[in-house]
């Protein structure tokens, strides 16, 4: 189904009509508005994701009682923290990044610099996604590495109410290789879903983006 801006090209490359046709300039106008619109949905899209995980901050009765506590008995509360610090801090410049995509192209501009600006937002949003997927990624191969040298692991998760001594060596091994599975598969499977989350949000906001540079191709010609 033809969008309008289709109809409206249509319309105005038809040499045989009496009704006015549509000028270079309103075509370019309306391209440079769809493609802001874009940009400022990006912009908004990469906020909320940022902002809503925390969101279960403002009911403690969702937090993880013993958490931090699995956290430190593991090891992992400090490199976690880096990860984290690190993912927010890449985020935050990305959304800067985004921001002043959506300020450049907020002002209409000839189709040269706007297509110039096309391809630097797309260039921002793939890099964005990029990144987010691998720290997601990384963060639970962190957890599987830190399982895998942690030899008390099974006493650090307190997995029964029994005493532990009584569980065989081989068992506790057993055991642990099974947890690395759960947690190296859990990491996977949420990255891909997460990966076909941004293809639905990010990936129709780019094709979007991608068919307003095609168009603004053909009028440079």
């Amino acid at each position: 189904m033809m969008d309008e801006l289709e109809l409206l090209k249509k319309d105005w490359q038809k040499k045989d009509v009496d009704h006015p046709k549509l000028s270079y300039n309103e075509i370019h106008g309306m391209l440079w508005k769809k493609s802001f619109s874009i940009v400022k949905w990006i912009f908004v899209i990469s906020l909320i994701e940022l902002l809503v995980p925390h969101l279960v901050y403002l009911f403690p009765s969702l937090w993880p009682s013993d958490g931090y506590e699995l956290y430190e008995n593991l090891g992992l509360a400090n490199p976690l923290f880096i990860l984290s610090f690190l993912y927010y801090a890449v985020v935050a410049y990305f959304i800067f990044q985004f921001y002043k995509r959506y300020k450049e192209i907020s002002v209409l501009e000839n189709a040269k610099s706007l297509m110039a600006k096309i391809i630097r937002t797309r260039k921002t949003v793939k890099n964005y996604i990029f990144f987010s997927l691998t720290m997601f990624l990384l963060m639970f191969m962190t957890v599987v590495f830190f399982i895998y040298i942690n030899d008390d692991f099974i006493h650090s998760l307190e997995l029964s109410g029994k005493d532990i001594s009584e569980i065989s060596k081989e068992k506790l091994e057993n055991l642990k290789f099974l947890s690395m599975i759960i947690v190296a598969a859990a990491g996977v499977v949420l990255t891909l879903l997460i990966g076909f989350i941004y293809f639905l949000l990010y990936g129709l906001l780019l094709k979007k983006l991608n068919s307003n540079y095609s168009e603004l191709r053909k009028l440079e010609v």
